[in-house]
């Protein structure tokens, strides 16, 4: 029997979603400042930030700023209601038919199994060919329930579309039933940080599979600092960006989830070091007082994949 290869966990050019600006596609006063905010990536939601009476009429508006504002450099993306819902069928192949080829990305709110990125994945597939569509329409994918948790490894494998696992703290608040304020922070005294685990199980899910994790929204955001903090907090984990619920959280994000000039100039150092030391017949060298072997390697050359990724965007 064939052993399939493992993914990989690493690509020469990863995806850039630093920032994941989310703006409500019934709002269309919103869009071109959305658009100009300078985020990696904006999404138009046309679930939980619409209310239910105008989601069909929040699709024609998502729809109408795909195909006539100008979003520059940044991805162009759409949260559809959950599969679980009457408008979920019709939110993609709307937005498809009417503006798949301005269209980059899907967010797929509350999986909770993989079947659920399947009906999408197979769906766009579906769309894609009727339509002669020449580029494939990428997702991602919100972990924000407690099966989605439970099942976060198959979410994050089951398509080749998928370019990120995104935690959501607000709604799985709610399925764990956990006593959190409007900011997702414990309403009582908790050592540590409340979110460890969900955070890592979403970060090993989505490495395994060889995509990108995305932080939760912080909603308040006339607290900088905290949300900077708890960016800060994510990107320890190796989350490689946040949900920005305003405009004035992008450049905090942007600025948290890329790598200083000082970190590309040691990992560039660390780099030549192995390199020297490799001509020489060794395995590992030393510099700085410190050792570095093949383990200090792959930490060096991710960091300036996703430096290379960033100027290039």
């Amino acid at each position: 029997m064939t052993v399939p290869a493992a993914p990989s966990l690493r690509s020469p050019r990863p995806p850039v979603r630093r920032s994941e600006l989310a703006t409500p596609a019934s709002n269309d006063r919103m869009f071109a400042k959305a658009a100009g905010a300078g985020a990696d990536m904006v999404f138009l939601d046309l679930e939980d930030a619409v209310a239910p009476a105008f989601r069909e009429s929040a699709r024609a508006k998502a729809i109408a700023a795909l195909n006539e504002i100008d979003w520059g450099t940044t991805v162009r993306a759409v949260r559809i209601n959950g599969v679980d819902t009457h408008w979920c069928h019709d939110d993609v192949i709307d937005l498809v038919e009417q503006a798949g080829a301005n269209l980059d990305t899907i967010v797929v709110p509350k999986a909770t199994s993989a079947r659920d990125v399947w009906f999408v994945d197979t769906l766009l597939t579906q769309l894609e060919r009727k339509l002669g569509l020449e580029r494939r329409i990428r997702l991602e994918v919100l972990i924000e329930n407690v099966a989605g948790l439970a099942h976060a490894e198959e979410i994050a494998t089951v398509s080749d579309r998928l370019d990120a696992l995104i935690f959501g703290a607000g709604d799985f608040s709610v399925s764990l039933g956990a006593r959190v304020d409007t900011n997702f922070v414990p309403t009582v005294d908790y050592p540590g940080d409340f979110w460890h685990h969900a955070r890592s199980t979403v970060a090993v899910a989505a490495r395994i599979a060889g995509v990108l994790a995305i932080d939760a929204p912080y909603p308040d955001y006339r607290d900088p600092e905290g949300y900077r903090r708890e960016a800060t907090r994510a990107s320890a984990l190796g989350f490689s960006g946040k949900w920005a619920i305003h405009p004035s959280q992008v450049a905090i994000a942007n600025e948290v989830f890329s790598p200083t000039p000082a970190e590309v100039e040691h990992a560039r150092r660390t780099l030549e070091a192995y390199r020297e030391a490799e001509r020489n017949g060794l395995g590992a060298t030393g510099m700085d007082g410190k050792l570095v072997d093949a383990a200090h390697v792959k930490l060096a050359e991710e960091l300036l994949a996703r430096a290379d990724g960033i100027e290039a965007r």
